[in-house]
C-alpha cells in the first residue's frame, strides 16, 4: 500500500510539474488597443501609475513606464517572468486558478 500511494504522489509530481513547465513559457503581448473593460484590482494612484486587471483568462497590465513582472501561481510557482513595456500588455494564461502578480514592490492577487 505504502508503495502504490509513493508511485501515485510521483505521478502526479510529473503531471504538476508538466504543467509549470508549460506556463513558464507564457510571454507578455504589447497592445495598444483599449481592451480593458473592468476596474483595476489595485488602485493606480498608490502604485506609481501601475493598474492590473484580470479579464477572460488574462492578466492585463496598464504602465506609463518599463517595469518587470513576475506571475506565479498560488502555489508560489513561476508562470511568467518578463519586462513590459509602457501601455497595455496581456498575459493569456488559459487556465483557471489564483494567481499572484508582482511587479517592484507591488503585489497584487488575480483570480481567473
Amino acid at each position: 500500500m505504502k508503495r502504490l500511494f509513493t508511485s501515485a504522489l510521483l505521478g502526479l509530481a510529473i503531471i504538476l510539474s508538466g504543467s509549470v513547465l508549460a506556463h513558464a513559457q507564457l510571454k507578455w503581448q504589447h497592445t495598444t488597443d483599449s481592451i480593458i473593460e473592468v476596474a483595476s484590482l489595485n488602485n493606480p494612484d498608490e502604485t506609481d501609475g501601475i493598474a492590473i486587471y484580470s479579464q477572460q483568462q488574462s492578466i492585463i497590465i496598464k504602465t506609463d513606464h518599463r517595469v518587470d513582472v513576475r506571475v506565479f501561481t498560488i502555489l508560489g510557482q513561476l508562470v511568467s517572468h518578463g519586462e513590459v513595456l509602457a501601455g497595455t500588455s496581456i498575459l493569456n494564461i488559459n487556465s483557471r486558478g489564483i494567481y499572484i502578480v508582482k511587479i517592484g514592490n507591488i503585489t497584487q492577487k488575480v483570480v481567473l
